[in-house]
């Protein structure tokens, strides 16, 4: 599954697409909280690349950076809220919420997770790593990743598959310097966040096929809610 679950299925992720877009925004508007232009924004050029690459309309990213920057007259305010719990069949999970109402995201997560287990703070979280994530592309012929890890400092990497995307792991304090330093070793960096990677994640191999599409399902379930912003499940890639 990689570091962050998504959808197996190419026809699920287009249409998902409004949630990304909705997903996208949150973002763009926190990172827009530190000022509505990319070229003296860091947080926000990295966000609004990534807007763009998904072909998020213009008006609707342009609202969005306004809408954050306090441009519109409108109160922006959401809380970062982790649940922690299992999937169906002890698959652990970690799931970040941003939500403009706690009581909602809190109800929601107890509904979603009566097909596994809804945990209390620290139940799973001491099975994950709390690190930064890269994602970047070669942006220049024969780019080392391995290389490329060394030189910019992220502590491990795991290489592209098909879709030719490496994901650098740094630690949470070096996320912003090794995304600034990745450039400059042939990778253009896609995406910078922080998240979550198991230690001892579930070997998928372990599950037969119906056990498997529940998992699927139960985090498709997950990352259709509104306020999910990001989900990060103990499951073998």
């Amino acid at each position: 599954m990689g570091a962050q679950w998504k959808a197996k299925h190419k026809d699920l992720a287009a249409n998902a697409k409004g949630r990304l877009f909705g997903k996208l925004a949150k973002d763009i508007m926190i990172a827009a909280r530190h000022g509505a232009d990319p070229a003296s924004n860091a947080r926000l050029r990295l966000v609004v690349e990534q807007a763009r690459k998904v072909s998020m309309p213009k008006d609707t990213l342009d609202r969005a950076i306004k809408k954050g920057a306090g441009l519109t007259g409108e109160a922006v305010h959401f809380e970062h809220v982790i649940y922690e719990g299992f999937a169906p069949h002890r698959v652990p999970v970690m799931v970040e919420c941003l939500t403009d109402n706690v009581n909602r995201a809190a109800s929601d997560m107890r509904v979603l997770f009566r097909k596994g287990q809804l945990g209390t703070s620290g139940s799973v979280s001491w099975d994950f790593n709390h690190v930064g994530l890269i994602e970047a592309e070669a942006s220049t012929a024969g780019a080392d990743p391995e290389l490329a890890a060394i030189e910019a400092g992220a502590q491990d990497f795991q290489p592209g598959d098909e879709d030719g995307v490496t994901l650098f792991q740094t630690d949470p304090t070096d996320l912003d310097l090794v995304s600034r330093a990745l450039p400059a070793q042939g990778f253009t960096v896609l995406s910078s966040r922080l998240g979550y990677l198991p230690k001892n994640p579930v070997d998928p191999g372990s599950l037969n096929a119906e056990q498997l599409e529940e998992v699927e399902t139960f985090l498709a379930a997950l990352d259709a809610n509104e306020d999910v912003q990001n989900a990060f499940a103990g499951l073998g890639g």
